[in-house]
């Protein structure tokens, strides 16, 4: 098959270089526009070191783009983590159609930032789909599934990188072989079971140390390493990464312990230790050393 890849960053990367070691026929490559002072895409950056062409519209929804996908007479675009929309005009070009790579058990958790929620809203598992995308958002046929357990003090870092990044590269390569074999699955989804979140930013993930302290470990951890939960010390905003949950009493916020092990910060019906920090001043440190730089002491509160 005649093949397009569209994607980004390391993901993309790592497809296509799974697609090229294979000796598949990648004939184009397709990337997010450059960013002004930003190093190149590392997905660009193999294309080229390979030999491959790569265009990089900023828009998927004109007639340019569309002439410019038909221009390679693909087989197949493979979409390896795409942020712009594209139409259904381009999606549909190739022959034998698009499949995309999407981090949730879809319907599950359609939208941009669908590895954070299921952490934050406590799930037990979540997955991966490719899918056949259309004009909806996430709304396609299923080709492949691929479930993943979320262990109690999983983060979004260690699902991602440890699961979803290294089977979801396996999964396109199996698409791509399943489309190849003429009778690929296209599984429709059951639109009633739909979730959808939109980008998981900052306003969403400020601390309130009044809820429950699973609730609040949830939210820690589904946001690290991006976009960090946070909270305020002495007025100044600080994000919080790593921690673990701790048997602990005292009012919601309150600081009631220090350690070289981190800072213990008491929630409803428990308490959260918090082992890496990043100051409103300065980058990510131990949270020990937080301790020692800003003058913090038990007894003093987060979140005033």
């Amino acid at each position: 098959m005649r093949l397009v890849i569209h994607g980004q960053q390391a993901f993309g990367k790592a497809v296509l270089e799974r697609l090229i070691e294979r000796g598949d026929n990648v004939v184009g490559v397709f990337c997010a526009p450059d960013k002004e002072g930003r190093p190149l895409d590392p997905l660009k950056e193999c294309a080229l070191e390979n030999g491959l062409t790569v265009h990089q519209p900023t828009s998927w929804k004109t007639d340019e783009a569309l002439e410019l996908m038909k221009s390679f007479k693909p087989d197949l675009c493979v979409m390896a983590y795409v942020t712009l929309f594209v139409s259904q005009e381009v999606i549909d070009a190739p022959t034998r159609g698009t499949i995309q790579y999407h981090p949730s058990l879809l319907p599950l958790h359609r939208g941009p930032s669908s590895i954070n929620w299921p952490i934050i809203q406590g799930a037990k598992k979540t997955g991966l789909s490719i899918f056949w995308p259309d004009a909806g958002l996430d709304e396609g046929p299923i080709l492949i599934q691929k479930e993943v357990d979320i262990g109690p003090d999983d983060t979004l870092g260690s699902i991602y990188f440890n699961h979803l990044f290294p089977m979801g590269v396996d999964a396109m390569i199996e698409g791509v072989d399943l489309v190849n074999s003429g009778s690929p699955p296209r599984i429709d989804q059951n639109h009633e079971n739909a979730t959808y979140e939109s980008w998981c930013r900052k306003d969403d993930v400020e601390v309130d140390w009044s809820r429950p302290a699973q609730e609040v470990y949830n939210l820690i951890r589904g946001t690290n390493p991006q976009p960090g939960a946070w909270t305020t010390f002495q007025g100044n905003e600080l994000k919080l990464f790593d921690s673990n949950m701790v048997d602990a009493n005292g009012a919601p916020g309150v600081i009631i312990n220090t350690s070289n092990d981190g800072i213990v910060v008491a929630a409803d019906g428990g308490g959260i230790l918090i082992q890496r920090v990043r100051p409103h001043d300065a980058g990510k440190i131990a949270a020990h050393e937080f301790v020692e730089n800003y003058s913090l002491s038990v007894g003093a509160s987060f979140g005033l």
